[in-house]
């Protein structure tokens, strides 16, 4: 088992990430990635220049670690890799990146997916756009709330049914 998590201000290509991922790799039939990029455009249509993202580098390092900790022990996957960026990062550019992989397709899906919605939610990042009038912080929407109390919802009728 491979758990792999990054905090990095410097940009990274997704792709070279990725075959990075799957070449080290044994056996395993599923790969799923996911890439999130800044938006050039906030929720209310204004133009971003940039969305920083403020940490407080051990803390937000260790809520990263747990949440790819419990990933590893929720689903059948055999590596995962998150790298998160910090720091000012233009539109266009990747913000986040989530590899996983498992023996089946199921497992590597779902589990990509759960870390993004806990990442969105859970870990320890300070957001801000910055547009030409200002900045402005942003906070997870609802929709970012609901999409992770899924998961907790889940964990519950999957230890009814045990």
């Amino acid at each position: 088992m491979s758990c792999q998590v990054e905090l990095t201000e410097a940009g990274f290509d997704p792709a070279a990430r990725l075959a990075t991922f799957s070449a080290s790799l044994g056996d395993e039939g599923a790969v799923v990635s996911f890439t999130g990029r800044a938006r050039g455009k906030a929720k209310d249509g204004n133009a971003v220049g940039a969305l920083v993202l403020e940490t407080y580098r051990g803390v937000t390092l260790a809520s990263m670690q747990a949440i790819a900790g419990d990933a590893h022990e929720r689903f059948a996957i055999t590596h995962s890799h998150v790298v998160h960026r910090a720091g000012r990062i233009l539109p266009g550019e990747a913000i986040v990146f989530v590899a996983t992989a498992s023996p089946h397709r199921r497992a590597a899906f779902e589990a990509a997916d759960y870390l993004m919605d806990r990442l969105k939610t859970e870990a320890v990042f300070w957001k801000r756009e910055e547009h030409g009038d200002g900045a402005s912080w942003i906070e997870p929407t609802a929709q970012d709330q609901k999409d992770t109390v899924r998961w907790l919802q889940s964990e519950g009728e999957e230890n009814a049914e045990n």
